[in-house]
Formats: C-alpha cells, structure tokens, sequence
C-alpha cells in the first residue's frame, strides 16, 4: 500500500510537506495548480499550468513540476513571514542627549485582545537601557526615536 503522505495521480501529488493540485481555472479555459501546505486550508500559490498535448486536458504533473513547485511555494511563505516581521519590527539610531549613537527598536506584540509595542533603547554592548511599553500604533522614525532618547536621558 502506497504511504497516503506520498500520493502520486497526474493532477494531484502529495509528498515534502506539500500537496499540489490541477484545478480548472475558473477565468478561461485552461488551467491552474494550487499548492498547499499540510495542515493549511488555504493554498500557498496559486499558478497557472501547461495544457496537454490534446489543448484540452492539463499536462500531468511530474518530479520535476512538483519539485519546482514546492521550492516556489515555499520562497512564497518565506517572503510572506520576512513581510510579516518586518511589520511588527523596526530599528532605528539617533543620537542621545548625551552624544551617544544609540539603537531603538519597536516590537509589536499583535495581540487581538491587546496590541501593543515595546520600545528598547540599547547601549554600545546591546545591553537594554530602555524598555517601555507604547501603543502599538507607535511610529518609529529617526525623529520619534530621538525624542524618545530625550524623554529617557535621567533613566539611563
């Protein structure tokens, strides 16, 4: 009995984590595959695919298709999370009142019930100087860090 996990038809294929599936496209006539995660009920990637010989069926998929597809589907999802972090994180240098070239970040926390954002003032070593709890719809530039930096100058 072939393992279920690894599942090999010409229109669909399972196995590496992933389950990539020919679908009709609903705007023309052709085709479309739809990669999907395991576990995930929406697909990944969505892309359009090669008709077959006959202009009518869709090509079957193969090793080499389906190797493609996953590599491409994950880029897909490692773009979508190096999106996502850069959202909730930001880092900045502004000049302290006392001189010092100093790192600011802003992390936010996407909690539902209680978005918030945290801002750090680093020293030389990384060492934390500064942690505050802020709204999460604060805004980090050069400018609000600086102003920042001001505000703390007696705590560190």
């Amino acid at each position: 009995m072939e393992d279920e996990r690894n599942e090999r038809t010409p229109t669909l294929w399972k196995g590496d984590g992933w389950t990539a599936r020919v679908i009709k496209n609903e705007d023309d006539d052709g085709w479309a595959v739809a990669m999907t995660c395991d576990g995930q009920s929406e697909p990944a990637l969505v892309g359009p695919w090669t008709m077959g010989r006959d202009k009518k069926n869709p090509k079957p998929l193969d090793a080499n298709a389906f190797a493609t597809l996953v590599k491409t589907a994950s880029e897909v999802l490692m773009r979508h999370e190096q999106q996502r972090r850069a959202l909730l994180h930001r880092s900045v240098r502004a000049v302290a009142p006392d001189g010092q070239l100093r790192r600011v970040d802003l992390d936010v926390v996407p909690d539902e019930d209680d978005p918030h954002a945290f801002v750090t003032v680093f020293g030389d070593a990384d060492e934390v100087l500064s942690k505050k709890r802020v709204a999460a719809s604060f805004k980090l530039t050069a400018e609000s860090a600086r102003k920042w930096l001001v505000e703390i100058a007696d705590e560190v």
